[in-house]
């Protein structure tokens, strides 16, 4: 039997794109390898307490996302986050909360932004000095893109920055100098998560409707004859492929690939992601839903709490944690896995969070991808690519498929334009 659509990844995307599929009359399959789909928005339980792959949080505009989501019960959550700097607590973006600090600081920092020179951009490490200033862009985005994107932020381009990053405004900066109470200036003013079920609940719909064939890991996707095999023996012929698998995979499997494209895909690279999940036994304390690190002693780049995001997400009176730990080929993480909980462990204590006494449990998981790393010139090497993918007919779609700087709802939209492409063209 040959499907109309073929999906290969039962994730947002390849959900979306099933469930547009079939909404305009094409019969859709979807391939997952995971046991169960929902690909990085699935959570997960531990002794009672529920765990997303990640923060996880949403604040989707589009009509066709919300149409999905919305039929979900959820939280509404404020936008205001922390960062954490050798023992103080500065309000994100830190360029412009900073109160804290000391007058001297304060003076130094804002001056170097006021007095750096206007001069060409070539890569991120320049794109965050012109921005801020030296002073500024030492201290805290520089550090932290080696923690996050595990690359120095020389290696990385600035065509992904979009709105991710707060633009300098020298009135918001000598506003958050001067006064604690500073205006919430992070890009989005609220966030939604799920009352119950953790953040998959939100593509519980998707979910529901779709024909989804779970624990199939495909090893050959031939275009040419449009069958696509998996390593357990079965194959699926079709009419349209939509791939959410990571561009570099799949390129690994078809047949008759141009050395040019083959060379390009193997520069490809993504982030992996360690999360040590932390349960308590009592309420912790913490200045915000997530926050950030920049002490080079901590391993994590970024922290959240899970029972913040949803009281159902922990038994009543406890607490949690997610720890996300950054590392990939180009930066590989040499600590052992009780090194990394130890390292998480104390940092909860010298954070002033809570003692290990109260700590009930922690966790360890890995995920091999996190996010699509843009080190120079890897759009250019991506595009080559893809246009060669998609001149087979193979449509990509996802933050994996497309390689792309993808938040969930993007996603979503990603998958839900792929199926109106292909009828496009039909």
């Amino acid at each position: 039997m040959t499907t109309d659509v073929l999906v290969l990844g039962g994730g947002i995307a390849g959900l979306s794109a099933a469930a547009t599929a079939r909404n305009c009359g094409l019969s859709a399959t979807v391939l997952e390898e995971a046991l169960l789909p929902g690909g990085l928005l699935r959570s997960f339980e531990v002794d009672g307490f529920r765990f997303d792959n990640g923060v996880h949080l949403s604040f989707a505009t589009e009509p066709e996302v919300r149409a999905v989501f919305d039929q979900t019960p959820w939280i509404d959550h404020e936008a205001t986050s922390f960062c954490r700097d050798n023992g103080i607590w500065l309000r994100h973006p830190v360029q412009n909360n900073l109160y804290p600090l000391s007058v001297e600081e304060k003076i130094a920092l804002i001056d170097g932004l006021v007095h750096e020179p206007r001069q060409e951009v070539n890569n991120y490490r320049e794109w965050l000095v012109q921005q801020y200033g030296a002073p500024i862009a030492e201290r805290w985005p520089v550090a932290y893109t080696k923690k996050y994107w595990t690359v120095s932020a020389e290696q990385l381009g600035i065509d992904w920055i979009g709105q991710r990053m707060r633009r300098s405004d020298l009135k918001e900066v000598l506003r958050g100098a001067l006064s604690e109470r500073a205006p919430n200036t992070y890009y989005i003013n609220h966030m939604r998560y799920p009352k119950k079920g953790g953040y998959g609940s939100f593509i519980s719909p998707l979910v529901q409707m779709a024909d989804v064939e779970c624990g199939q890991r495909i090893v050959e996707v031939d275009y040419k004859n449009r069958v696509v095999r998996s390593a357990e023996g079965k194959y699926w012929r079709y009419h349209h492929l939509v791939s959410t698998l990571p561009l570099p995979n799949l390129v690994s499997m078809m047949p008759d690939v141009p050395d040019s494209v083959c060379s390009a895909s193997k520069t490809l690279f993504a982030t992996c992601v360690d999360l040590v999940s932390i349960g308590f036994n009592s309420k912790i304390s913490i200045p915000s839903l997530w926050f950030y690190v920049y002490d080079s002693d901590v391993l994590a780049a970024r922290v959240y709490s899970p029972s913040w995001k949803s009281p159902e997400n922990a038994p009543s009176g406890c607490s949690s944690l997610q720890f996300e730990l950054y590392s990939s080929v180009k930066s590989p993480i040499k600590k052992s896995v009780d090194q990394m909980v130890e390292n998480c462990l104390s940092a909860v204590e010298e954070f002033g969070i809570s003692c290990r006494n109260d700590v009930r449990f922690t966790h360890h998981k890995r995920l091999r991808y996190a996010n699509v790393v843009f080190d120079l010139g890897m759009e250019k090497r991506r595009d080559l690519v893809r246009s060669w993918v998609e001149s087979t007919g193979i449509s990509l779609a996802g933050r994996f498929g497309e390689w792309a700087y993808l938040w969930s709802n993007q996603s979503f939209m990603s998958g839900h334009q792929a199926i109106l492409n292909i009828i496009g063209r039909i």
